[in-house]
Order: C-alpha cells, then structure tokens, then sequence
C-alpha cells in the first residue's frame, strides 16, 4: 500500500510540475499539495497537526489543474490580438509576396514584349536594308544600262587644270567640248581664275560620266567630251541639259563663252543660246564687257552682224548688181593678214569661219589672228 500511494503521490506532483511549466499559475496548486503531503505525513508520523491533510493535498492538485487551464485561457485570450497581428502580418507578407511576384511578372513580360517588338523591329529594318539595297541595285542596273545606251563613261576627276579643261583620277586630260573659258594656266585672262576656281569647286574629286560627240582627241591629245554630273534620261532635253551638263552649267553662269569647232557641234546651239541668256543677264565674264573676256560663237556673230551692216551701208548708194557682188566677195572672206582680218573681226575666228586660213594661225591652236 505504501509503494501504490508513494507511486500515486510521485505521478501528481510530476503532473503539476509539468502543469507549472505550460501554465507557470500551476505551481501554486503544487506549493498547496506541497503543503498537504508534508501536513499528512507529520500526521502519520506523529498523529498531530491538520487531520484532513489530503483534503489540502486533492485541493492542491485541483487547484493545479485549474489554474494551468485559467492561465491558459489567459494566455490565449492575451495573445490573440498578438495572433491576429501575426495573422495580418502573415496576410499582409502573403500579399505583398503575391504582389511582388506579380511585379515580377509584369516586368519578364513587359521584357519579353520589348524583346519580341526589337527583334520584330530588327527584322524589319534587315528587310528594309534589304530592299533599299535591291532598290539601290536595280536604280545602278538602270543607271548603268542609261549610260551605255547614251554612251557615257563613268570616271572620277583628278584634278582641274583650269576652267575648260580637267584631268581624270587615271591621268587622261579632257577638254570640255563647246565651251571657252578664260585662260588661267600659261597667261591670265580676265574672269579666267574665276572659272577655274568654279570648275575646280564642282568637278574636283568628283565622280562624272563623260560623252564623245564625234572627235575624240584634239591634236593635243586631251580627249574632247561632254561632261554630265548626273546621267540623263533624255541627253538632247533642255531641261536635262541645264540641270544635268556641265558645260551648260559654265556658259549659264557666264564662266565660258559658247565656242563651236566642227564637227562637234551637238549641243552648240543650245550653248549659245545659253550664253546669251548669261549676256543679257550680265553674269560672270559677260559683265565686263559686251564680247565677254576671251573669244567665242557670240563675238564672231556679233562682228558679223557688225561687217554686215557696214557692208550694206557702205553700198547703199550703188545698184543692185554692186551691192551683189559686194555681199558675194565678203562670203570668200578672203584677207592678206590678220591686220586687215581683225579690221572686221577684232578678235579673230575660228577654223570653222569662212575668214579661217591656216597661215594666219600661228600656234595652230585652230583659232586665226586671235589678241
């Protein structure tokens, strides 16, 4: 019996200290059975005291169970604001998580849209490179078969001798056909720098085409040719002329003179219609004076516009069979030296001129009894 109730007794008192350690409130019942058990025992051993000692010892141990559940409650009902917080805390972490995952979402997409439009993009510039670059090819094909129809040779100028007259990258010099600028190189004329500096700020380093007209070289060995800055659809279009020729470009904006040596003589009707254009307007050379600064078509049409009158007034007082013979010698223009030649033509004419004779042309430069 002894062992049972010391057996009984141990099992309480660990049960209630367990109690104590969940509910710290527990241990007051365990000091109370405590107090009971010592009070039981002196009673038992000396028959003194409190009778009812296990009355104190049942109280202890109930009133251990129920502070453990008191403080429990207490605890719980303490902690449940605490809870909640955690709770909420716990939401609000849940949400902020969802919503930072959903950022991170929005932004991979966001991502991968700005790197399907790139790529798209890329594609598209590719094909439009692609295209410019068939455009390019076919306008080149086009240019190139232009070119050949209207035989015209692509080149680059290596330099400009002077106004009238270039050299190409390979070293072939080509005099401009149907055009007269003022000298700059061997003697000075005036407007002559000018016109160089002009041809030298349009052609230098530039790539030209170059058309033949009928002769190829001059008995200088320069190679006689139409220059065009751009291909034309349309080589005997005025339009085309002024914009696209080079030569016309000159005698528009008075740098050259019209200067016509047969049998190149495709474009010089328009030339001289060009430089008079630029003589009515006073451009260039042409505003220094009414026959320009260096010989060409106009002067000589202007000094036989001038004979002529001379020739009619001068014969206005004879008969008709006279002034007929008189008109019919000048047509052989036939003079003993550049004395009597320049008395009618004061600078001179070219070899395409009925008043042309090789003896009075000295250099043979193809021009007689020029100043």
């Amino acid at each position: 019996m002894k062992v049972i109730r010391w057996t009984i007794i141990t099992i309480a008192i660990v049960f209630m200290l367990l109690l104590g350690i969940a509910a710290p409130a527990a241990f007051i019942g365990l000091a109370v059975f405590l107090v009971g058990l010592y009070l039981n025992n002196q009673y038992r051993k000396y028959k003194i005291n409190f009778k009812r000692s296990g009355w104190i010892m049942a109280a202890g141990f109930v009133l251990s169970i129920f502070l453990a559940t008191a403080d429990s409650d207490a605890t719980e009902t303490v902690n449940e604001p605490e809870k909640k917080q955690i709770v909420t805390d716990q939401d609000e972490a849940g949400k902020a998580e969802e919503e930072k995952l959903a950022e991170e979402k929005a932004k991979e997409e966001e991502a991968k849209k700005q790197a399907e439009e790139q790529a798209q993009l890329e594609a598209e510039q590719v094909e439009k490179q692609k295209q410019e670059e068939a455009e390019k090819q076919k306008q080149e094909q086009d240019q190139n078969q232009a070119a050949e129809s209207l035989g015209l040779e692509l080149v680059t100028v290596g330099r400009v001798v002077d106004g009238d007259t270039i050299e190409t990258s390979d070293g072939r010099k080509v005099r401009l056909i149907g055009v007269n600028t003022p000298e700059s190189t061997t003697r000075v004329e005036e407007y002559g720098k000018e016109a160089s500096q002009f041809t030298t700020s349009e052609l230098s380093g530039k790539k030209i085409w170059m058309q033949k007209d009928v002769s190829d070289t001059d008995r200088y060995g320069r190679l006689l040719r139409i220059v065009w800055v751009d291909i034309p659809t349309d080589d005997m279009d005025e339009n085309e002329i002024r914009e696209k020729m080079f030569n016309a470009h000159l005698v528009l904006n008075g740098y050259a003179e019209p200067s016509t040596y047969n049998p190149d003589v495709k474009y010089s009707e328009y030339f001289r219609e060009f430089g008079r254009e630029a003589r009515e307007a006073n451009k260039g050379l042409w505003a220094l004076g009414d026959e320009g600064t260096t010989k060409g078509d106009l002067d000589f049409a202007a000094a036989s516009s001038s004979s002529s009158s001379s020739g009619n007034a001068s014969g206005s007082g004879s008969n008709d069979s006279s002034g007929t013979a008189s008109s019919t010698g000048s047509s052989t223009e036939s003079y003993q030296n550049c004395t009597e030649l320049r008395k009618v033509y004061p600078s001179g004419v070219p070899s395409t001129h009925p008043a042309y004779d090789s003896k009075h042309d000295r250099d043979k430069d193809n021009y007689a009894c020029e100043r």
